[in-house]
């Protein structure tokens, strides 16, 4: 059985509306080919995480058993001091599912591996960008999901997740996300931006 993860059902759980287990709409044989084949290197690479996500592995020895999602869900709420878990859920969704398709590669898969499996959901759903957003433009994107926020509220909903995920998932793999990410997202995970990229 192959499963497919979509973005607006992803999308739907950001406010609340759906439960998690909308997130996956399973498709037969046929119509899994045929929707790869459709849409291309994109959906191969979406439907490849997922799969890789969903099924067993022997994870290496070495990496940190997977935490649940109210301890993710109290990070953010204490990094944001957020006074309710409903607040702190909701940012959470909106800003892992953005954050999603700006990573790819092994170091999706493995953050997805290293987050609760609903996190990990939210992450392997989206799409791919061809063209990571910058920092700011990032945190304009989620200002713009979030009615009454503006910049600022946003760059710190954004920092209140981002922020909380180091402690989760490691300094070895935060470095290689950052590696990928155009430079000014390390301040928005907590840590100084030491890395200098060529235009």
């Amino acid at each position: 059985m192959s499963t497919i993860m979509t973005s607006a059902a992803a999308t739907s759980t950001i406010d609340g509306t759906a439960a998690t287990g909308d997130l996956a709409t399973t498709k037969g044989p046929t119509a899994h080919e045929d929707l790869v084949a459709a849409a291309g290197p994109a959906a191969e690479e979406l439907a490849r995480a997922a799969n890789d996500l969903l099924s067993p592995t022997d994870e290496p020895a070495t990496t940190p058993p997977r935490p649940d999602w109210p301890r993710l869900i109290e990070a953010v709420k204490d990094s944001g001091q957020y006074t309710t878990t409903k607040e702190a859920e909701r940012v959470t969704r909106l800003v892992l599912s953005t954050l999603g398709g700006h990573v790819v590669g092994d170091e999706r898969v493995e953050l997805a591996r290293r987050l609760p499996e609903e996190a990990a959901r939210l992450i392997a759903s989206q799409i791919p960008v061809t063209c990571p957003l910058t920092a700011p433009e990032f945190v304009d994107s989620v200002a713009a999901r979030i009615e009454g926020a503006t910049p600022a509220t946003a760059r710190w909903d954004v920092s209140a997740v981002l922020s909380a995920l180091p402690e989760l998932i490691g300094d070895g793999l935060t470095s290689r996300l950052l590696a990928q990410l155009p430079t000014g997202y390390a301040l928005l995970f907590g840590k100084a931006d030491l890395l200098t990229r060529a235009a």
